[in-house]
């Protein structure tokens, strides 16, 4: 197994009984002469075959071997395929294939940015671009009209199934576009890639605001394959009760939400207290439920009373034979502990029909989100992003009259592509102005002389008649892991980093010499 051999003989036809229709070489064999090992193998440390039982550890490590797996192969193939598809449409479309630098400037926000030390500018660094966002716009400020690149990117920050250290993505970007050009365009691609697999995508894709995702499933990124189980908002029905946790929720200015899992009297009480664990972890306090029977049984019975159960399996608009599972608190707690809740009970019930696939559009982010561990706005986004035009008063009143609390209530021209309840890809209609681009790093807290700093080269350039432009950036990874499909990234990636972002196979990262460190004016002072 696994040797490296050279064969020579003649070609002959098979026997008919041994005729395979699945091979190229199904009807023919070589009769041997003779044969030569050009090289041994040692025995391999797991099967060379699909399915095998191994750790991903051990497979890492020896990831030239695991790549030898069929179904390895037919994904890094499909990798092709994909990006070949790619830059077969774009070029059809007029766009331009035009690289962008590896070594560029650390400009914070967000993410981590990985730090290269320079050797020739002591104590100065590069940073690796956790994405070709300036750059792209800059091609468009160059009058390039329309830009892409399938570009590498790094991000230092903690690691999940779906994230890697450094990553691709499709990069585009036009001049003078429109909304509706950049849909157009993406649900053209998204769907000419879909054909591989031999899919066709329903177009035009289904379009909502983020405010109404969040506000029917709890999620930017909701899977539509799942029927029903929309969020339905019980706080009117319990506008009076004395029940503290709801009373206080409601009070706050939180939500009391529930789903209606259809026909779900079945579950389990074991199963309800799993998915009572399930909802803490995305931050709720108590995951109530209902079950509409012969009798109403409810975990909120002495509580709400039985009139008062009834009253809100009524607001939910369940009938006999379903279950509602409700979640009271902030409005960002309900939205993720209930729309993880939907996505869950249709895995665990096996609700998502096979071989489905349902795209849309989530428009209109909120531009900026508040963190309250530190006290301060961030992008959503990013920094660049235009605010929709009915908003702009919206930033100059939060920005020159200190109005800060309007800054939770701008919209933006931003949109995701999402398929079966993963983003695929990130984009938004862009800042050209540089009033409008100074006003966004103000309310980020910048002051003028940090914004100079990290981002002088790119406000200079706003004043030399900049175009309206937009774009996206699919995630190749993410679209890979839809086609293939796997829930892993690592599958869709030849040689990628463990969770703790190491290289198993060459130990990295690893120490340098003394020397190498000398040359770079870089000391380790305590690896703690």
């Amino acid at each position: 197994s696994e040797y490296v051999v050279q064969v020579e003989g003649t070609v002959i036809a098979r026997d008919e009984s041994t005729f395979n229709p699945n091979l190229s070489t199904g009807k023919i064999e070589v009769q041997v002469e003779s044969m030569t090992i050009i090289n041994e193998s040692k025995t391999p440390p797991f099967m060379i075959e699909d399915d095998v039982e191994v750790s991903e550890d051990i497979r890492l490590k020896y990831r030239y071997l695991d790549l030898r797996r069929p179904a390895m192969f037919e994904t890094l193939k499909m990798r092709h395929q994909v990006t070949k598809t790619m830059r077969d449409f774009l070029d059809g479309e007029g766009f331009l294939d035009i690289e962008t630098p590896i070594l560029t400037k650390s400009t914070p926000e967000g993410a981590r940015d990985y730090l290269v030390p320079s050797r020739v500018h002591p104590g100065e660094f590069y940073a690796l671009p956790q994405s070709p966002q300036l750059f792209k716009q800059l091609c468009m400020i160059a009058g390039l009209d329309k830009y892409f690149q399938i570009a590498r990117c790094f991000r230092d920050e903690d690691l999940r199934a779906d994230r890697q250290p450094e990553f691709t993505q499709l990069d585009l970007e036009m001049s003078f576009a429109t909304l509706d050009q950049i849909y157009s365009v993406t649900e053209g691609l998204f769907a000419r890639i879909f054909k591989l697999i031999g899919v066709d995508l329903p177009l035009p894709f289904p379009r909502f605001s983020y405010a109404e995702a969040m506000r029917r499933w709890g999620s930017d990124k909701p899977d539509l394959r799942i029927a029903g189980m929309e969020l339905q908002d019980l706080s009117p029905s319990l506008a009076e009760t004395t029940f503290a946790p709801y009373a206080a929720a409601v009070a706050a200015g939180g939500e009391v939400k529930g789903i209606v899992v259809s026909g779900g009297i079945g579950l389990s009480r074991k199963t309800l207290d799993e998915l009572q664990e399930f909802a803490k972890r995305y931050g709720a306090a108590a995951l109530a439920w209902i079950k509409l029977g012969e009798e109403t049984t409810s975990s909120l019975l002495k509580a709400l009373g039985a009139e008062g159960v009834a009253n809100v399996a009524a607001a939910a608009g369940a009938k006999k034979g379903d279950l509602v599972l409700i979640v009271a608190g902030k409005s960002k707690t309900v939205a993720a502990s209930l729309g993880a809740l939907r996505n869950e009970i249709a895995r665990r019930e096996k609700l998502i029909p096979p071989n489905a696939f349902a795209p849309l559009w989530v428009t209109e982010f909120p531009m900026f989100e508040y963190h309250e561990d530190d006290g301060r706005y961030y992008a959503m986004h990013h920094p660049f992003t235009s605010p929709l035009d009915e908003d702009l008063d919206l930033l100059e009143r939060a920005v020159e009259g200190g109005e800060t609390d309007l800054l939770g209530r701008l919209r933006t021209k931003a949109y995701d592509p999402v398929i079966n309840g993963v983003e695929l890809a990130s984009g938004s209609i862009r800042i050209h102005r540089r009033d409008v681009q100074r006003l966004v790093f103000k309310a980020l807290g910048l002051t003028n002389e940090e914004a100079r700093s990290r981002f002088g080269f790119f406000l200079d350039a706003l004043e030399f008649g900049t175009p309206p432009h937009g774009g996206i950036a699919p995630g190749i990874e993410r679209l890979l892991m839809v086609l293939v499909p796997t829930e892993n990234i690592r599958d869709v990636m030849a040689f990628p980093k463990t969770a703790s972002a190491t290289d198993l196979m060459i130990d990295a990262p690893g120490e340098v010499d003394a020397k190498q460190l000398e040359e770079l004016h870089l000391k380790i002072v305590d690896k703690q």
